[in-house]
């Protein structure tokens, strides 16, 4: 798993989870195993992207990017795009 300490391995998990995620949607016969490791991928890339906006959202505000943490994947799902 990537470092997601900082933005390139934020960078880099997305990129492993977008993968994954098209690994599993083109399974040609997915199981209840693929499509719950599929919501968890998807979960998980929101969480990520959301950590990553925290992060740049600090930085362009002159605070500190470590300082984002987390959010729970309910907290993250209920924003409104």
């Amino acid at each position: 798993m990537a470092d997601t300490t900082n933005d390139a391995g934020i960078g880099a998990r997305i990129k492993e989870l977008v993968a994954e995620e098209h690994r599993l949607r083109t399974h040609p016969n997915p199981t209840d195993d693929d499509l719950a490791s599929l919501r968890a991928a998807e979960n998980e890339l929101d969480q990520c992207w959301d950590l990553l906006r925290q992060r740049r959202a600090k930085t362009e505000t002159g605070g500190n990017p470590g300082d984002a943490k987390a959010r729970s994947v309910p907290e993250v799902e209920g924003y409104l795009q």
